[in-house]
């Protein structure tokens, strides 16, 4: 067995004990809560790409139009020779947008946490675009010290995080990875940010509540994870999906809700739930412009240009390093 290999069986390992640890401290907690970023395993992945195309979830296809519409300004704003760095690249469906735009790129490093997700992901890329410099990196982002990869020919680096991924964090946990950008991308580096927008309660509820039930096997599938890399022990016909939105938090709540009372044994331990009690998997603040750049500014960031769609249900916006 090759060195690539070795690394490889390591950090899915490695992945794979994270995880259990986190279901069984999730659990144990009360309320009880898993982190939001287990929810992205390959499966996962694919079903969020779904949710994506889906009608109701107005937040991707309204982000495209935003980076769609002002790519020529974010591209001026990168300038020649810099290093496109997305956090938490997915499919880069959105990065390929400014891929295009900015012709002088040296390298784009794709970072995220699903190792299947990300290789496929970079081949795709290597093959669309033979001349660049792909560099992908599998790692938690919100633990990331310094970027390990090689990107020294970049006149700077260009942090992209879109999505309103930073909404599933607490205000506090986004300043704290606001500050890990930072770090990141230091020194003299930008960071572009997607930001949900506060909106009516009514287009809201439905983006996490789709008529397909996509979102709701999203959610569930986190059980089904559990099934396939901790335990066999959740009957998932014994629990729901629901999102609603907290008025006092500004934010959506999604939840996987208990159908009935119910026990179920991880690892030797046992949990009890009660009919109507719920594990959080997952929250999505919605913030102001305003809102949002007062939390960047907390976090050592200068606010500059914000990219908006005509209705004002999205915004993009760019981050200076102080």
């Amino acid at each position: 067995m090759n060195g690539s290999m070795l690394s490889l069986d390591f950090a899915e390992t490695a992945d794979r004990e994270d995880f259990r640890r986190a279901v069984l401290a999730g659990l144990s907690s009360r309320p009880r809560a898993i982190p939001a970023k287990f929810l992205y395993d390959a499966r996962g992945s694919a079903l969020f790409d779904a949710i994506c195309e889906l009608p109701e979830y107005y937040l991707t296809r309204t982000e495209i139009e935003i980076l769609r519409r002002f790519e020529a300004d974010i591209a001026a704003m990168a300038g020649p020779g810099c290093a496109l760095v997305e956090f938490g690249s997915g499919s880069s469906v959105k990065s390929r947008l400014l891929i295009e735009a900015m012709r002088d790129l040296v390298a784009y490093v794709p970072i995220d946490i699903s190792r299947q997700h990300l290789d496929a992901t970079a081949n795709g890329l290597r093959r669309d675009y033979p001349h660049l410099k792909v560099e992908p990196v599998c790692a938690d982002y919100m633990t990331l010290a310094r970027l390990p990869a090689d990107v020294s020919a970049a006149r700077r680096r260009i942090g992209f995080f879109p999505g309103s991924t930073i909404g599933n964090l607490t205000p506090v946990e986004a300043q704290r990875l606001l500050r890990v950008f930072r770090a990141v991308l230091s020194p003299g580096g930008t960071l572009l940010v997607g930001i949900d927008l506060k909106k009516d309660l009514n287009t809201l509820l439905a983006a996490y509540n789709d008529r397909a039930g996509v979102t709701a096997a999203f959610n569930l599938n986190l059980l089904a994870r559990i099934n396939r890399e901790v335990e066999r022990v959740f009957d998932l016909t014994a629990f729901r999906h629901e999102a609603i939105y907290n008025t006092r938090d500004g934010r959506i709540e999604m939840h996987l809700v208990s159908l009935k009372n119910q026990t179920v044994r991880v690892r030797g331990r046992r949990f009890v739930f009660k009919q109507g009690e719920t594990i959080h998997t997952e929250n999505s603040y919605k913030y102001s412009v305003g809102q949002f750049q007062d939390l960047a500014r907390a976090a050592s960031w200068n606010p500059t240009r914000v990219w908006t769609d005509s209705a004002k249900l999205f915004s993009v916006h760019e981050l200076i390093c102080r």
